[in-house]
């Protein structure tokens, strides 16, 4: 399904920024997660928007 818009998302990876992450992966946005320093966090995250 082809998404709704493309929302970047800075620290995605955990709290507030993962969360906004999820809700927008949801919305069928395409969504593209940042990080500084957690990347198995932000893939974590990334996998559950594929998902």
């Amino acid at each position: 399904m082809a998404g709704s818009g493309i929302m970047i998302v800075t620290g995605g990876s955990r709290g507030i920024g993962a969360g906004i992450a999820r809700l927008a992966g949801r919305q069928v946005y395409d969504v593209c997660v940042n990080y500084t320093a957690a990347a198995d966090r932000a893939e974590a995250v990334a996998g559950e928007i594929r998902a």
